[in-house]
């Protein structure tokens, strides 16, 4: 049942325009009758009663999750969703001299609004998608090194390490050693690399995706037996080390392997036989379809689908609720800002948690800017605490 509650002016103002009038006398009468009515309607058993007010167009990826969003045959493996903050900017006021001053404060800011873990990326220059090649770019392993003496309790992860940017088994060791400076908070974070401009500029080849996707292979099979006991002989399609060998050995019985990457053909059956996590992006629909992806591949090798963490990456702002106007998803810096209010971004969320992510990493787009004085991180933490509360 739908009522619409036109005010009277209004009533008599389209009944002046239109070609046949009603007479004054009848809509006094309807509206006193509607009004009655309309003051009753809570007392006739409907479920819900809503009152008008002013409509806001969000788009599809703020909407909440349908109740029929998962399959009967797929239940939830589980019910908490941990956030992880993304620093992709270090162009801070007054760097270089104030980025290390910027960087705790993030860091220390992020901590305690309840994120669990933080990721930098692995480029020698600023990629193109948020920046110009002359912005600011710190080395990530130092980054994090760094970020592991100022934290106390969140991970620390490169987001992702390019596998042919350093020997794999230097890669092995540099995060065995974040690993026990961090006090066992390491992720080791995985991709091919991609930035051909990055690699040419500095005289680097970036093989061919074939030989990167070898590379990747013998860095999923190699790192978890370097860094385990002994110094067992390792044959691989590129990397040959007869001794695995790796002291200290990490904190960690295992320093968990996230691999970037969307791809059903050949990323998330990789990541089905070898991988710890995914790392994927997209909205939930996109999220559905790669879970699904990727649990059949799981299935192919007779893998424990929840063994595999899920993990999602995007780029957040917070907007007020008077942003009615504003759309739900924006371009800004060539990447994509899903921009909406704090109920919004819960509804997407819940929409992603359903998907089947444990852990959403954001990027927040606007980390160091302020409005009326609340920082980016203090805007988010309502859905930090939100979903910590809620699922735990």
């Amino acid at each position: 049942m739908v009522a619409f509650d036109v005010p009277a002016a209004e009533c008599k103002r389209r009944n002046a325009a239109g070609e046949k009038r009603v007479p004054a006398r009848v809509i006094d009468q309807q509206v006193r009758t509607f009004a009655n009515l309309r003051d009753g309607l809570a007392t006739e058993g409907f479920a819900e009663v809503l009152a008008p007010g002013s409509l806001r167009v969000v788009a599809k990826q703020f909407l909440p999750p349908p109740p029929n969003a998962l399959p009967a045959d797929r239940p939830l493996r589980h019910s908490g969703l941990t956030f992880g903050l993304h620093i992709p900017v270090f162009s801070f006021p007054g760097a270089p001299n104030a980025t290390a001053a910027h960087l705790q404060a993030i860091a220390r800011a992020a901590e305690d609004a309840g994120f669990t873990a933080l990721y930098v990326m692995d480029h020698f220059r600023q990629i193109p998608q948020v920046g110009r090649a002359w912005d600011d770019m710190l080395e990530c392993f130092t980054t994090l090194t760094w970020l592991a003496a100022t934290t106390e309790r969140v991970r620390l992860g490169s987001l992702v390490a390019a596998v042919n940017h350093r020997t794999i088994p230097m890669l092995g060791k540099t995060l065995a050693t974040l690993d026990v400076l961090s006090g066992g908070r390491a992720i080791c974070g995985l991709g091919l690399g991609w930035f051909a401009a990055e690699q040419r500029a500095l005289g680097l080849d970036l093989p061919p995706v074939a030989e990167r996707y070898a590379h990747l292979e013998d860095a999923l099979r190699f790192l978890p037996l370097f860094w385990g006991p002994g110094a067992p002989a390792f044959d691989g399609h590129h990397l040959h080390a007869p001794e695995a060998l790796c002291y200290p050995r990490p904190l960690q019985a295992r320093i968990p392997i996230m691999v970037g990457g969307n791809g059903e053909r050949r990323t998330l059956p990789l990541i089905a036989r070898l991988g710890d996590a995914c790392n994927l992006f997209g909205q939930p629909d996109d999220v559905t379809r790669k879970v699904g992806a990727l649990r059949a591949a799981c299935e192919a090798v007779r893998r424990d689908p929840d063994a595999i963490a899920v993990t999602h990456l995007s780029t957040v702002r917070i907007v007020g609720p008077n942003a009615a106007a504003r759309p739900g998803r924006t371009r800004g810096r060539g990447i994509e800002v899903n921009a909406g209010t704090i109920e919004d971004h819960r509804n997407r969320f819940e929409a992603l948690r359903t998907a089947g992510v444990d852990h959403a990493i954001v990027s927040l787009a606007d980390l160091t800017a302020t409005d009326g004085g609340t920082s980016a991180i203090e805007r988010f933490r309502p859905l930090v605490r939100t979903f910590g509360e809620a699922h735990t």
